[in-house]
């Protein structure tokens, strides 16, 4: 027998499950060169893929917010601010070396109801003020009596002269045919006193207006109601107490007759 003939009959006697096999085996292979290729993948672009499959589908990510969301404009998301324009109109200003402002004085007229009163007490106390008994002088609401103590009092006493009673009683008439508050203020000089009766300046000055007060009261005075004393020592003195004329003058009783209002 020839070799070819064997050949041909060996190929003729093969069996069907070595075809099978050798397939399975093929397919096998395809499938691990598969598997590797899919293992050596190229990160970058796979990135570049991944991205256009976002852009194409829309991926949403969930990022944490830094700050408190805040409301925004329907008509206008942006804000310029204006800018400042200087203004057209000129500041005149004066200008002067002295800055400093000169005290303006007004002397106001006396109301026709102080001047009237002033007049008619000149008038009644005429002599007393001739004799430089007392002065009347007028002050913002009214008249005030001036009278000096060497005329109404002896020196460190409260008690009345006989010389000045007959000043009071006039003074009195008048009082009851007027209106308004009264007020009897005494004063002394800055010389200290310090007696059993009068302890103090203040002492003092209060036990001759007090005394002054008596006297009006006592004697058939319509209202005593409308008479007020006070007493200021030597607190407010009219000149300074520096000479024996200036004392004499700061040691007073002033009687302050106000003006009702109309």
């Amino acid at each position: 027998m020839s070799e070819e003939t064997e050949c041909e009959e060996c190929e003729e006697g093969q069996p069907e499950w070595l075809a099978t096999f050798a397939d399975l085996m093929s397919l096998l292979m395809c499938f691990f060169v598969l598997l590797l290729s899919f293992s050596e993948m190229d990160l970058q672009k796979y990135k570049q893929v991944a991205g256009s499959m976002k852009l194409a589908f829309g991926v949403q990510r969930v990022v944490k917010a830094d700050t408190i969301p805040r409301g925004t404009s329907v008509i206008k998301q942006e804000f310029s601010p204006g800018k400042p324009d200087p203004s057209v109109m000129k500041a005149m200003e004066q200008k002067s070396e002295d800055d400093s402002r000169p005290e303006i004085k007004i002397d106001l007229p006396a109301p026709d109801q102080i001047t009237e009163l002033q007049e008619l007490l000149e008038a009644t106390l005429a002599e007393e003020i001739e004799d430089d008994v007392l002065e009347v002088l007028v002050t913002e609401d009214g008249v005030m009596i001036r009278v000096r103590e060497a005329d109404a009092f002896p020196s460190g006493s409260a008690e009345l002269q006989r010389g000045f009673i007959p000043v009071l009683e006039k003074l009195q008439t008048f009082l009851n045919d007027t209106e308004g508050s009264i007020v009897v203020a005494g004063h002394t000089d800055n010389l200290p006193i310090d007696t059993f009766a009068y302890p103090s300046n203040w002492v003092l000055s209060a036990a001759r207006s007090a005394s002054v007060v008596h006297y009006l009261a006592e004697t058939s005075f319509t209202d005593p109601s409308r008479i007020e004393i006070r007493a200021y020592a030597d607190t407010r003195p009219v000149a300074p107490n520096d000479t024996v004329e200036n004392r004499a003058r700061n040691r007073r009783i002033e009687i302050n007759l106000s003006v009702p209002e109309s």
